[in-house]
């Protein structure tokens, strides 16, 4: 099905999953640098997109050279843990494949206040854009997923980051007072990106991607990502779309 540039696709598991995601990364990737001389990604943590990573570290002759790789969000920890986005993203792709180091994006969380690390990831953003010539980030490709309380990126219902409508980059508090501080892009980067795709599996989000594709709130942070101008996919597997209305699965 596709609705204004919304496409949904479901699959058996997240194998076939990431194998049509590479497709997407593939022909995104060419035409972007075909069209700009560059490409641009933004990448989420979690457990689902791993086997995409992993596959998709296989891919060596993809032109890594004139790709760069940001992080969608992240938890204000230590490189080294295992909750660390960057790490996780590293280890499954970015160390398999010859990327040059200026191209990668991470977001520092050592050293400085989770405040700063925003300020600064927002002017690492900045000094893409002025590289490559754009007033405001225009990722080619952003990865997402969505939780189970209808989350994005570390943009959780009730946030203050939900309104935000001028910076790119912000520091989160958690409500939970016991989880770690995050940054995260905002709503003026995710929705000004020329692709965007979710990646959501598992049955335990079954609910929530019925909520969020057939749309019976807006106020869920996943539902309120409706990029501009450019492309929005759900890659599912059955399980997280085992609830969705015939008219809606595509695949």
């Amino acid at each position: 099905m596709t609705d204004l540039l919304r496409e949904i696709h479901i699959f058996g598991d997240r194998e076939q999953m990431a194998d049509f995601a590479i497709e997407q990364w593939t022909e995104i990737c060419e035409a972007a640098i075909k069209n700009n001389g560059y490409f641009s990604a933004a990448l989420s943590g979690g457990k689902t997109p791993v086997p995409f990573y992993q596959k998709l570290a296989a891919k060596k002759l993809l032109p890594w050279d004139k790709t760069h790789v940001f992080i969608v969000d992240e938890r204000f920890v230590p490189y080294e843990s295992d909750e660390n986005n960057y790490h996780m993203i590293q280890r499954t792709l970015l160390r398999h494949v010859n990327i040059p180091q200026e191209n990668i994006h991470p977001v520092r969380t050592s050293g400085i206040s989770a405040e700063f690390s925003a300020e600064e990831y927002e002017k690492d953003i900045g000094s893409y854009c002025k590289k490559v010539h754009t007033q405001e980030p225009q990722f080619d490709l952003i990865v997402l997923g969505i939780g189970e309380d209808g989350h994005t990126a570390s943009l959780f219902p009730g946030s203050p980051a939900l309104k935000e409508m001028g910076r790119f980059a912000l520091s989160v508090a958690p409500l939970d007072k016991q989880k770690t501080e995050r940054i995260t892009l905002t709503f003026p980067a995710i929705n000004n990106a020329g692709n965007v795709m979710f990646l959501v599996s598992g049955a335990n989000k079954a609910e929530i991607t019925k909520e969020v594709i057939e749309r019976k709130t807006r106020l869920l942070p996943a539902a309120m990502v409706r990029p501009k101008k450019g492309k929005l996919m759900f890659i599912i597997d059955k399980n997280a779309g085992s609830l969705l209305s015939g008219r809606t699965q595509s695949k």
